[in-house]
């Protein structure tokens, strides 16, 4: 069985508003489960792909502060 993380998350998110995206972040970090990552990492994607060049700086910044 092929199963398509990316497309599955994209699908299951299309349409959703701040407060069900707010959510969806929420409850998989509070989980801590690891079957979640995937899906938060298409998220990050989506994040990272639609933002301009000092989006994406300012986010990686944030990452490198973040992971000191």
């Amino acid at each position: 069985m092929d199963v398509n993380i990316r497309r599955a998350v994209l699908q299951n998110m299309n349409k959703s508003t701040f407060d069900d995206v707010k959510s969806t972040v929420d409850d998989a970090i509070s989980s801590g489960e690891e079957k979640m990552l995937p899906g938060l990492g298409v998220l990050f994607e989506v994040l990272y792909n639609t933002s301009d060049n000092q989006g994406k700086q300012n986010i990686l910044n944030q990452l490198v502060q973040g992971l000191q």
